[in-house]
């Protein structure tokens, strides 16, 4: 099988990424303001900071915000985003390369990302770069598989149609050790999304891991999406849900 780049995986389907991916819990701020000890002085860089999904809530509590991102047409959208923030900084640059200077940010945050990095360079630049005391935060939107019929009928047509859905789940579930020895805990909050079928399509082809136009997958896993939802909707919607963890921990912790 053809691997893709990390960096380059949603060049293609930036447009839906921002359409469709869910949004993140305006509750996350709370948490990091009550656990992370963030204010608004904070200055915080997100890595792989995409089309600005969660650089946005960062942004709307007012601080200054260096988003990270390697990907060339997810870097555009997310500055086209985020265009009415005067505290963001578009940065071309990767996990382990943020090109940001020593000791100089407060907190380090990723969001649905970090299963794509260089563990060990990632952590020794997001120390590099950090101040004394800085947390890292990764948060991730997890669908919840199982919480109904639609759910579950929705991970099987990834299972069956997905083109590297298996190592890609594997990667998710790796990423929860991302932190190792660094001392961290975890939040969850709930989420989800109410979908019509165009939303919910646009939603499928927004993953990294589904067979795009001409692929020898692509219109067979389009009827079958079709028929989950034409089985599964209510009020012509279906509902997607998440959970939403946060982990958080010292840079400078060990277990």
């Amino acid at each position: 099988m053809l691997q893709i780049e990390p960096t380059q995986r949603f060049s293609s389907r930036v447009e839906n990424y921002v359409r469709f991916r869910p949004a993140y819990p305006n509750e996350i701020i709370d948490i990091l303001k009550r656990e992370c000890g963030l204010t608004r002085l904070s200055v915080v860089a997100d890595i792989a900071s995409g089309t600005g999904i969660f650089t946005r809530l960062l942004l709307e509590n007012g601080n200054r915000v260096f988003g990270v991102e390697p990907n060339e047409k997810m870097r555009q959208a997310g500055e086209k985003h985020l265009a009415d923030y005067p505290q963001f900084m578009s940065i071309a640059g990767t996990a382990e390369n943020t090109t940001l200077p020593d000791h100089s940010m407060d907190l380090i945050t990723s969001a649905q990302a970090a299963h794509w990095f260089d563990r060990e360079k990632a952590i020794a630049e997001f120390r590099r770069i950090s101040k004394p005391e800085a947390f890292l935060v990764l948060i991730w939107n997890d669908r919840n598989v199982n919480a109904a019929d639609f759910d579950r009928d929705y991970e099987q047509l990834l299972v069956e149609h997905g083109t590297d859905y298996a190592e890609v789940r594997r990667r998710d579930k790796a990423s929860e050790e991302f932190f190792g020895a660094i001392q961290c805990q975890q939040r969850l909050l709930r989420n989800f999304q109410d979908h019509d079928y165009a939303a919910l399509e646009g939603r499928l082809l927004s993953s990294s891991y589904t067979p795009q136009p001409g692929h020898s997958s692509h219109s067979s896993m389009l009827s079958e999406l079709r028929r989950i939802f034409d089985r599964r909707q209510k009020s012509g919607l279906v509902r997607m849900e998440y959970n939403t963890k946060i982990y958080f921990g010292r840079l400078t912790s060990t277990g």
